[in-house]
């Protein structure tokens, strides 16, 4: 009787962009990763190479698509099947897009910038809350990436902080408020594993 292998799934932060590093709000703005970002996803392609993916799933971002690629470069995978769609995508920041973070809070008070970046159910002007990226990155995940968890896949999501943060919450199965203090490093691979009906068994950073 064939043994099933069990699911592994690889959450991964993409490295630090560069508006990571001038401390601006990104969201769906499309920047190139920094050298130290480029280092990270090298450093991150490093820890995962005893794995064997058998796809991979990334926004359709950049700095996403970039710290993927230099990680199945690393590990000798570049011909796995790889689906990008911008539901993996960050948050969307709307008004917030491009400002510097300090310059920020100067203008509209520290308050209310937390509120913004840290709350479940606050938008921003012109942008999306935590609630409503999970709105479109829980479904994306039930439909195409939770089967072939249920298959015994082994599989590599490169995407974004808050991105991940709302599937981290669902996997986790953390309340509104223990998310508001979740952060999600870049470049650093978060594993999660899984039992044959997918629930999740163990998870930890690499």
């Amino acid at each position: 009787m064939e043994v099933r292998r069990l699911a592994q799934m690889v959450l991964l932060r993409h490295g630090e962009s560069q508006w990571n590093l001038e401390n601006r709000f990104t969201g769906w703005v499309d920047v190139p990763l920094s050298p130290k970002g480029e280092e990270e996803a090298r450093a991150a392609g490093k820890k995962l190479s005893g794995f064997r993916f058998d796809r991979a799933y990334t926004s359709v971002l950049t700095r996403a698509i970039e710290t993927l690629r230099i990680v199945l470069e690393v590990i000798g995978q570049t011909g796995i099947p790889i689906e990008k769609d911008q539901a993996l995508n960050e948050r969307l920041y709307g008004e917030l897009q491009g400002l510097n973070k300090a310059e920020t809070i100067k203008k509209y008070g520290e308050q209310q910038v937390k509120l913004w970046r840290r709350s479940y159910d606050v938008r921003p002007p012109g942008g999306e809350s935590l609630k409503d990226t999970a709105a479109r990155v829980l479904p994306y995940y039930d439909r195409r990436i939770r089967p072939e968890i249920l298959a015994g896949k082994t599989l590599i999501v490169a995407a974004h902080g808050n991105s991940l943060r709302a599937l981290v919450m669902h996997l986790d199965r953390l309340s509104t408020d223990q998310v508001l203090e979740l952060n999600i490093p870049t470049g650093a691979p978060l594993l999660y594993e899984f039992d044959q009906a997918g629930e999740v068994t163990a998870r930890r950073y690499l």
